[in-house]
């Protein structure tokens, strides 16, 4: 008879498993988030294909999503998150480079429809005895993790759970709404139509700073909805190092992020060339090729002043040479704001927020809409070029235990980089709910 060995992953489980039965071995959260908008009419000597419409719109987002996490061993954790999302955004989600619905990440189907949002796996391998207490959250099981760790993550998840973090401005369901001050807008980052990709991250963590790699696949086309597997010649590369530290007990981060991105898609000054030629309109499209690389870099800070205030910043640029394609037609980007508990008024669960974003396009990506040109996004047929800027505001107010119900006001100036139309307000009413084990 052949004696069994069990592996070495076997073995330390059932070890060092009773040392973590307080711990949790699973976590179950549930939210839902509707988002109406509306905007009345606007100045706008002419439309194109792609613009904001200057008439009046209103449109409505909805979204539900359940979190589930397991924990496989005391070190090995999974996350399985079914989502579905629904609605319409303004002119099918098209006219604003640093769109004003963050739930609905370029989607203009007003069906709702479910999908899988996130499958993934977690692998901590601990360096010493000291650990962190975590709580339990959406997408993080509650318990302790070594303080000094080497993480893998490997499965379907959006790069942003790992990546451009901020504690002020990161969730546009409970915070600002705005595509390019969620998330940097300068950084085009590999997603499919939903938000979403297939890749894998390596984490190391130490108790003041963290260092990131991660690898996802980029869509067969712009934003697209099928993601391209040919992932040596087409993917996104990133790497992000963080720092945190504390001023007289008052937390901050800073944050640098670079992405290489490869992906089958085309450049501007291509496209120019070969309209020029024909005596046709610019499209990018039709310069296409495998392999096609952008890349730039961010960086995104935050601090609390006090236990009730804090501010936070983000920088962000990209060569502004390849067709945007995966997330937003911003080539550069600069936001800044302010996030404020509602304790001294005695709402502490409360918030009050605002901040100031512009973004820009690069002198050739300006020069190919100027021509008549589109992205997957913007393009007015014609362009009269000026960065363009938001200001939001909003006020979260928590109305019950797992409810939150929020006021938000947007202005824009320059839509799609125009400043032959807009100025446009527009006005939001946020309504979310969120439970959880």
């Amino acid at each position: 008879m052949i004696p069994l060995k069990p592996s070495w992953w076997l073995v330390a489980t059932l070890v060092a498993w009773p040392a973590f039965a307080q711990e949790d071995r699973w976590n179950l959260f549930w939210q839902a988030t509707s988002i109406g908008q509306a905007h009345g009419a606007f100045r706008a000597p002419y439309t194109g294909t792609n613009s904001l419409e200057s008439r009046t719109e209103a449109d409505a987002s909805i979204t539900t999503t359940i979190f589930l996490g397991l924990r496989l061993s005391p070190s090995t954790q999974l996350y399985v998150t079914p989502e579905v999302a629904g609605g319409k955004g303004f002119s099918a989600v098209t006219g604003i480079a640093n769109f004003t619905n963050g739930e609905i990440p370029r989607v203009g189907s007003a069906a709702p429809k479910p999908y899988l949002a996130r499958l993934y796996v977690t692998q901590d391998f601990g360096f010493g005895t000291e650990r962190e207490t975590i709580s339990s959250q959406e997408n993080q099981l509650g318990g302790t993790r070594p303080m000094t760790r080497y993480s893998i993550t490997v499965g379907r998840f959006t790069v942003t759970d790992f990546f451009d973090n901020n504690r002020y401005s990161h969730d546009p369901r409970t915070q600002f709404m705005g595509w390019g001050v969620m998330y940097n807008g300068a950084w085009d980052y590999p997603a499919d139509v939903h938000g979403y990709s297939w890749g894998w991250v390596h984490e190391f963590h130490a108790r003041n700073w963290s260092l990131r790699y991660g690898s996802a696949a980029e869509p067969r086309v712009a934003n697209g909805l099928r993601l391209d597997h040919r992932i040596f010649r087409n993917r996104g590369d990133l790497a992000e190092g963080e720092i945190r530290y504390t001023v007289r007990d008052h937390p901050g981060a800073v944050r640098l992020l670079g992405f290489l991105h490869h992906s089958n898609s085309g450049t501007y000054a291509e496209a120019i060339r070969l309209a020029a030629q024909a005596g046709t309109t610019p499209d990018v499209t039709l310069t296409r090729k495998n392999g096609t690389l952008k890349y730039g870099t961010s960086i995104s800070a935050e601090q609390e002043l006090t236990k009730d205030i804090g501010v936070f910043a983000r920088l962000g640029w990209n060569d502004g040479k390849t067709e945007s394609f995966a997330f937003t037609a911003i080539d550069r980007l600069a936001t800044g704001g302010v996030s404020i508990a509602g304790t001294r008024w005695r709402r502490a669960f409360d918030t009050i927020g605002t901040e100031y974003t512009a973004s820009g396009i690069s002198g050739v990506h300006a020069r190919y809409l100027a021509l008549g040109g589109l992205d997957f996004i913007i393009g007015d047929g014609r362009l009269s070029y000026a960065q363009e800027s938001i200001w939001e505001s909003y006020y979260n107010a928590r109305v019950a235990r797992g409810l939150f119900a929020a006021l938000d006001v947007q202005r824009v100036w320059n839509p799609a980089f125009n400043s032959d139309r807009g100025p446009v307000w527009i006005y939001s009413l946020r309504l979310h709910t969120e439970f959880g084990k």
